[in-house]
């Protein structure tokens, strides 16, 4: 039946052209159109090949053209096209059998629906084609959302933003929380807010003997804590006799600082004056005392 079909057209062709040549079809006044020219010539031989006995029927008519489609025929969209006319609406080319998009009833192959409509990267700026990520009021791709500060990817803890950036949970807080007046570290939890900064509960403790504070009570010393000896060592006022703090009077002598009950001969402990010792070794002597031992 092909084969046969196949003649028929054949040796249609030749009379169909002879008479598109005499014009008998073409209306007066003027030659044919090419438009008006090809829908007659098609006429001609649709009503040629029926009278042949060969059914012709259209396949549908173009959604693009309007004209029926006799050879080849593309559905999509609920609607039927010349193959030639079902176009991409934004770069003209032919879509064939490749994947495409509609858009307001309108056809988009793959690659310009995506330029086009898909959300971009707030990294990248690239279209977005499959999962996403919404953060920060921007899309992102998946692989493109990490911490700004070391480039790891968040976890199920999350991310911290700060100025529009997104930051993993110890950079954040390396960074951007205060930190402890003793260790210099993050405080991310309880702190004491103390001499103008902020302690971590474990460092606020004497700077010296690292002795907690009882009851919250300390003496400061050039910004730091202290408890009571170590602060009056720092400032010079511990007794040197008895090693506890001169809070009332006190005798210097020696380079060093003495309760009054304390500063006694090293021989005989009676209590001495300041002006009325020998030294020797570094340690104070009354007078007879110090002529028994060394003269």
């Amino acid at each position: 039946m092909s084969l046969s079909h196949s003649n028929w057209l054949s040796s249609l062709a030749p009379q169909f052209m002879a008479q598109g040549k005499v014009g008998s079809n073409s209306p007066p006044g003027g030659p044919p159109k090419p438009g008006s020219q090809l829908d007659s010539m098609l006429g001609s031989l649709q009503s040629d090949l029926n009278k042949l006995g060969v059914a012709t029927v259209a396949k549908g008519v173009c959604g693009a053209c309007k004209k029926p489609i006799a050879g080849q025929v593309v559905t999509a969209m609920g609607k039927t096209w010349h193959p030639e006319h079902f176009v991409c609406t934004h770069c003209q080319e032919e879509i064939g059998s490749r994947n495409f998009f509609e858009r307001d009833g309108q056809p988009y192959c793959e690659k310009d629906y995506h330029n086009l409509f898909s959300p971009r990267c707030y990294y990248c700026n690239g279209p977005i084609l499959d999962k996403v990520v919404t953060a920060l009021d921007r899309t992102w791709h998946p692989e493109h959302f990490f911490c700004a500060q070391c480039g790891a990817f968040f976890g199920p803890e999350g991310f911290h933003e700060k100025d529009g950036k997104a930051y993993c949970r110890k950079d954040y807080f390396d960074m951007f929380a205060p930190k402890c007046g003793g260790c210099a570290r993050a405080i991310l939890e309880n702190y004491i807010s103390a001499l103008n900064t902020l302690w971590h509960p474990e460092c606020f403790v004497c700077r010296e003997c690292f002795t907690p504070f009882i009851n919250g009570s300390f003496f400061e010393h050039d910004g730091q804590p202290y408890c009571e000896v170590h602060y009056h060592e720092r400032r010079g006022s511990l007794c040197s006799g008895c090693q506890k703090p001169i809070t009332g009077r006190c005798i210097t002598a020696m380079a060093k600082k003495f309760h009054p009950e304390h500063f006694v001969c090293a021989f005989c402990l009676k209590q001495l004056n300041k002006g009325t010792f020998k030294e020797q070794n570094d340690k104070p002597y009354c007078q007879n005392c110090f002529l028994k031992l060394f003269c």
